[in-house]
């Protein structure tokens, strides 16, 4: 006899994201109802567990795979299952969760549950920056910076971003760079280049609000040079979705470019520095992936609580 039952794999990382997991699993078994879905939870014990579980789930033909953790583990087990009939759900356990934002998934996770429950599949486009893949954001500039300076310390914490940050913004210097695509060429300095996927990094930090992760194409998001007076402005409109009422931000609507700039370095990628050439060419692949997202959404702009909380969440 065929089980009509729903085959589920929980990657649970213990150590990634800043929230407690050792209630996950009961939750996950309680929720998950026995006659529809057939649940196997496994924790990663090192580094790239979670993609080995994702394609042992590929490979034995699960529908669901649960990655419930910080942007790391998101990332890493949605990388594996691009292309595949199994579809990525999120319990988002980070700090930024990006993409769980993005798709407004809900940041509690009995909630978020709920959302697998809801068994509504959809299909999201991704990126590729030189074969790095990324889902939300790739760039270079000042947020390449800030994520390698970042990924150097040994605390983290708000004292260490805010830290970060403003040493990042007087130690960088904004280099040329020339954009490449059909719609055109640009050439000029800038403070940070990002091919936007989706609409924000994470933290509700905005950077391309107009940005659709299933329309095939990226935002790329041209911020030129700022002076210290340009910050409180831009990063209110930032945090409040409005960044492109910025008179200094240029925006190009693509779906392959490529970027020149004066020298090779550091570049992010969902918030991760990678090196890589002076040239990086970047792609979106459209409806790559297979996500649980939720049946409603409602899009609307921050009050100015919610864009303080997102200020201070940031710092």
């Amino acid at each position: 006899m065929v089980s009509n039952k729903k085959k589920v794999y929980a990657i649970i990382n213990p150590v990634s994201g800043t929230s407690s997991k050792h209630s996950l699993p009961h939750h996950l078994a309680e929720e998950l109802d026995a006659h529809r879905f057939e649940l196997h939870i496994f924790i990663t014990g090192y580094a790239g567990h979670g993609s080995e579980i994702a394609q042992l789930a590929i490979d034995n033909n699960v529908d669901y795979v649960i990655a419930a953790g910080g942007d790391g583990t998101v990332n890493e087990v949605a990388r594996t299952l691009i292309g595949s009939d199994t579809a990525l759900a999120i319990i988002p356990l980070g700090s930024g969760n990006g993409l769980a934002r993005d798709l407004h998934i809900p940041l509690n996770p009995k909630a978020a549950i709920q959302i697998i429950k809801e068994e509504n599949v959809n299909a999201i486009d991704y990126g590729i920056a030189n074969d790095h893949i990324f889902f939300c954001t790739c760039g270079m500039g000042f947020d390449a910076m800030v994520s390698q300076k970042a990924a150097n310390e040994k605390k983290r914490g708000s004292i260490m971003y805010l830290k970060t940050m403003l040493e990042s913004f007087f130690q960088l210097k904004p280099q040329e760079y020339e954009i490449i695509c059909a719609e055109g060429t640009l050439k000029d300095k800038a403070f940070v280049v990002t091919c936007a996927n989706a609409s924000q990094y994470g933290y509700n930090a905005y950077i391309a609000p107009n940005a659709d992760i299933q329309d095939g194409l990226m935002n790329i998001a041209i911020l030129k040079p700022l002076n210290i007076l340009d910050v409180p402005q831009t990063t209110l409109q930032l945090f409040s979705k409005n960044m492109d009422n910025n008179n200094k931000l240029i925006e190009i609507l693509t779906n392959e470019v490529t970027i020149k700039r004066e020298k090779e370095g550091v570049i992010h990628v969902d918030g991760d520095p990678v090196e890589t050439s002076k040239d990086i060419h970047v792609r979106i692949i459209p409806k790559g992936l297979k996500v649980l997202t939720p049946t409603n959404v409602t899009n609307s702009k921050f009050t100015p609580t919610e864009i303080l909380s997102n200020i201070l969440r940031w710092v």
